[in-house]
């Protein structure tokens, strides 16, 4: 008889977690900075660029970037538009 290693996955982990009402809130408190993080490292990377290249571009420390994508920071405005114009990109905000 075959013994069936059953995977738990990231995906299970948050399934489980987010059944925790206090783990749900703080996720959901986060969403938009992961969110954030996600897109600038998406990005940065889609265009071969490391976090230094990035802060160069930008005129600002790689510091400062790792802790937009490790959701460390509360970056200004002025910062995230200088990140999108050194990215070719367009920042967009919106309330919904």
């Amino acid at each position: 008889m075959k013994n069936k290693i059953k995977i738990f996955t990231l995906k299970d982990h948050l399934r489980k977690s987010l059944k925790d009402p206090e783990f749900k809130k703080a996720w959901e408190e986060t969403e938009t900075e992961y969110k954030l993080a996600c897109k600038l490292i998406e990005a940065r990377l889609t265009r071969k660029m490391s976090q230094r290249d990035l802060a160069q571009k930008v005129g600002t420390s790689q510091a400062a970037i790792s802790r937009i994508e490790a959701m460390n920071g509360n970056p200004s405005l002025s910062l995230l538009k200088r990140v999108a114009t050194a990215l070719n990109s367009e920042l967009k905000i919106s309330f919904s």
